[in-house]
């Protein structure tokens, strides 16, 4: 099912899930002002999304997609409206929100194991003895199975393996939402098959909240339940929300040659291939 929305419909958009409302974007306009030009980049974004969801954000460049994620993170202010989690209003970082980025943002002089445990460190110093927040960081590096290289430097591994550290780290800090920024679209093709497999294991493990923003259209399809569709900016809004309704476990081969697969993946292309076809007339 594709919900469309009526931009000029500002109370009861279909991708609003009223009761459901884990984390909930109201609202939400995003400008950015630099000496006496301003920029709108997000308009009246809303958006619902429930406990243990996987939600990808998809569009052309320059949708803001990121700067949504980092609304989302914290890590930018809105310029009006809100970002409420738990119905408490998101306005500054913090560990209920991990964001795994493309570049995984390792610190090279440390370890993995380190990398990780600075994390555990951080939000659970006062929670846990340093035995059990130990036994945390190994747990989490064995998750995404790198607790062989846990002795290693970021420049001893493989870019692939980066991200299962930065992914680790992560998840070590038991976030409420996860939030992926293109994590793997630096990586090459057989690399990211793998790290979306067990991207969806650990998902299917943990029934954690992600929100993944991505441009790879079958990534899309083959990790959400719910793909939401970005008009082009500047004034990027909510286009289509598409409901993914693949049966979990999802194995891959079987995956794409299910008609409810290449259902979705072809109204994916369809929206992304008309806003193109937009640009350019506009152009």
């Amino acid at each position: 099912m594709i919900a469309r929305l009526d931009p000029h419909d500002h109370t009861t958009h279909a991708n609003l899930r009223p009761g459901q409302a884990f984390l909930r974007i109201d609202h939400v306009d995003k400008a950015f002002t630099r000496g006496s030009t301003t920029s709108v980049v997000l308009k009246d974004v809303n958006l619902s999304i429930a406990r243990g969801e996987y939600v990808s954000i998809i569009g052309h460049s320059g949708c803001g997609k990121s700067t949504l994620l980092n609304l989302i993170a914290g890590l930018t202010p809105v310029t009006s409206g809100a970002v409420l989690l738990e119905d408490k209003e998101v306005n500054a970082p913090g560990p209920e929100r991990a964001v795994v980025f493309q570049n995984h943002s390792l610190l090279p002089w440390l370890t993995v194991y380190d990398n990780v445990r600075m994390g555990v460190d951080k939000v659970f110093g006062r929670l846990k003895s340093r035995n059990e927040r130990h036994e945390w960081t190994l747990a989490n590096l064995d998750l995404v199975q790198m607790g062989h290289a846990k002795d290693k430097r970021p420049a001893e591994i493989s870019g692939g393996m980066k991200q299962r550290v930065g992914i680790a780290r992560a998840l070590a800090m038991e976030p409420k939402v996860l939030l992926l920024d293109e994590p793997f679209g630096a990586l090459d093709a057989l690399t990211r098959a793998h790290l979306q497999d067990e991207v969806m294991k650990i998902h299917a493990k943990l029934g954690n909240t992600v929100i993944m923003i991505t441009h790879d259209v079958d990534e899309a399809v083959l990790l959400s339940d719910r793909i939401v569709m970005m008009t082009n900016g500047p004034a990027a809004r909510i286009g289509e929300v598409l409901d993914v309704r693949l049966p979990r476990p999802r194995l891959r081969l079987e995956c794409v040659k299910n008609a409810e697969y290449l259902r979705c993946r072809e109204a994916v292309m369809r929206f992304l291939y008309e806003r193109h076809s937009f640009v350019e007339s506009a152009a």
